[in-house]
């Protein structure tokens, strides 16, 4: 019989003073225009009603307590938002985010991580948190990303999680994420770039159906360090590694030059790239797909998918968010866990 996907995703608050609930809301609103297959979102329920009612949005809460929670949020989902209870410390103010909630932040992700991998959810979608409020109660972590992939670690999985912003036709995986830019040439290694590749590569064909994927590579310096003319990291770093992946049969090319490699021609010629740095991959994507672009986290034991975007704290509580990036993180995890069924259903 084949596998079929959980037919709920988990949506965490991310910061509750931030964009997070106004866009879960929107998102609820819009289920029945959008087709939207159910989500359970992990926060504090009576936060979430009060965000409704402050944004004038007609949206029931249903609280739920138990981690089980996967029938009955699909069975509420039409007619409520299904909530698994997560309580604040202190009642949050759009725009004002409170580092005593960061406890609740946190246990929101842990609790949706732990639906997912018992599989009691399909994937895990997270809304955007404030890591410097975080940071200020203890969190030591660069990142979401990195956060999760300690959570999955913790467990005694293994994760190498590798961040990829997706749009309708792009995807790019940075090499290095949330460093200083003084520290990128350093940081970009063989090891690094190895790694990185074959994540991507399997998370492609895994959740993405693409069974040999095409990677390309940009370089670090201008016009891919102009045969060494700008930079060696190209001729004695990048182009190696490349040389060594395709060896073992996949299918990268490059190093090449970042400034021609995501006009419409050249995106066509790969099927994901991989940036050196940051802004080198959010660069083209936010400005080709801003409200529409997809944060996915390859290389975790479960599934993760996030809107493309920040907290937001200058517009929180104003009714301005766009809740496209959320949604098309809600599709994506809900496609990417149905791929990742059928293709374990498939005989050996």
């Amino acid at each position: 019989m084949p596998h079929r996907a959980a037919p709920v995703v988990m949506l965490t608050m991310g910061d509750p003073a931030g964009v997070g609930p106004e866009i879960a809301l929107k998102a609820w609103a819009l289920r029945e225009t959008l087709s939207l297959r159910s989500f359970c979102y992990v926060g504090d329920a009576r936060a979430l009603s009060r965000a409704a009612a402050d944004l004038g949005l007609a949206a029931p809460i249903h609280p739920i307590a138990d981690e089980a929670c996967a029938p009955e949020a699909a069975d509420v989902f039409q007619r409520a938002i299904p909530v698994l209870d997560t309580p604040l410390a202190v009642e949050p103010r759009p725009g004002e985010p409170d580092h005593r909630n960061a406890d609740a932040v946190l246990a929101a992700i842990e609790r949706a991580v732990r639906c997912v991998a018992s599989g009691q959810a399909g994937a895990l979608v997270t809304n955007p948190i404030a890591k410097h409020v975080l940071q200020r109660a203890g969190f030591p972590h660069p990142g979401h990303t990195e956060y999760l992939g300690a959570l999955a670690r913790r467990k005694g999985r293994d994760a190498y999680p590798v961040m990829m912003l997706a749009g309708p036709d792009l995807r790019v995986a940075p090499l290095t994420i949330h460093i200083p830019l003084s520290a990128v040439a350093a940081a970009v290694t063989p090891a690094l770039i190895d790694a990185t590749a074959k994540t991507l590569s399997g998370g492609l064909s895994t959740h993405f159906g693409i069974e040999r994927p095409r990677i390309a590579v940009c370089g670090l310096n201008p016009h891919a360090g102009e045969n060494g003319m700008l930079g060696d990291e190209e001729t004695r770093v990048i182009a190696p590694a490349i040389a060594a992946l395709r060896a073992e049969g996949l299918a990268v090319t490059g190093p090449h030059s970042a400034d021609t490699l995501f006009h419409a021609a050249a995106r066509r010629t790969y099927d994901a790239a991989i940036a050196m740095y940051h802004d080198q991959a959010l660069l083209p994507v936010k400005t080709l797909y801003f409200d529409e672009a997809v944060n996915v986290t390859l290389g975790l034991p479960f599934i993760r998918t996030s809107p493309d975007h920040g907290v937001a704290f200058d517009i929180a509580g104003r009714g301005l968010a766009n809740p496209a990036s959320l949604i098309a993180a809600i599709r994506m995890a809900h496609g990417m866990a149905a791929r990742a069924n059928a293709r374990s259903a498939k005989p050996a």
